[in-house]
């Protein structure tokens, strides 16, 4: 609990943000300003621009004078999401690779992978860098547009155990070495793969669900 009731609201973005990454909030949950205020111990109007802030991020969701709700992905949803990840960052390695420079930040996030079994924000962490150091302010700013939803797309990935940390890191080695050798090909491919990949699996995860879910 976060005790000091004058504490950043961006504090309580980031702790609000995990609860949600790791499904301690449910997709569909309603994330009312009385409930983070006493979750977190903050008073209401922290806890408000707090919300507002993930509303902005694309972590929650808010209709019109009701409560922000924990977004709910279709499989069309994320299908139509990862696929348009795939464009977005294919080009971004791709440009990096022209320049044969990894960011520092990127770099970072990757060694962090391993650390621990909760991956997920150092994945994000890892893709958002890269992105970001490459010269188009524009397809940056496009890509940050999708990261909130490929963020909780990638916390269910996370706790449905669809795929390691090791797994993850492997992967995104490999990009790593064709950016560095200047492969732009390789480097658009192994991208591709690396998102389509995860796709697959939720997708699968989510028609696995949704056939249980019938069957009851």
């Amino acid at each position: 609990m976060i005790e000091n009731a004058a504490v950043l609201p961006e504090t309580v973005a980031q702790k609000l943000r995990a609860d949600i990454i790791a499904q301690r909030d449910a997709p569909g949950s309603a994330i009312t300003e009385s409930a983070v205020a006493l979750r977190f111990g903050v008073a209401r109007p922290t806890a408000r621009i707090a919300i507002d802030r993930l509303v902005a991020d694309g972590i929650l969701r808010r209709e019109a004078h009701r409560a922000a709700r924990v977004p709910e992905l279709s499989y069309d949803d994320v299908l139509d999401l990862f696929d348009t990840r795939s464009i977005v960052e294919t080009a971004a390695m791709a440009a990096l690779a022209e320049a044969g420079a990894i960011p520092a930040e990127a770099l970072a996030a990757h060694r962090a992978l391993t650390a621990t079994d909760d991956f997920a924000h150092h994945d994000i962490q890892s893709h958002r860098a890269l992105v970001a150091g490459q010269p188009s302010s524009r397809l940056t700013r496009l890509h940050e547009l999708l990261m909130g939803e490929v963020e909780l797309c990638i916390g269910q990935v996370q706790s449905a155990q669809l795929i390691t940390a090791h797994e993850v890191a492997e992967q995104h080695q490999g990009i790593l070495d064709a950016i560095t050798a200047g492969d732009a090909a390789t480097a658009e491919r192994l991208t591709r793969d690396h998102i389509l990949g995860a796709r697959d699996r939720l997708l699968t995860h989510l028609d696995t669900d949704t056939d249980l879910d019938t069957d009851s």
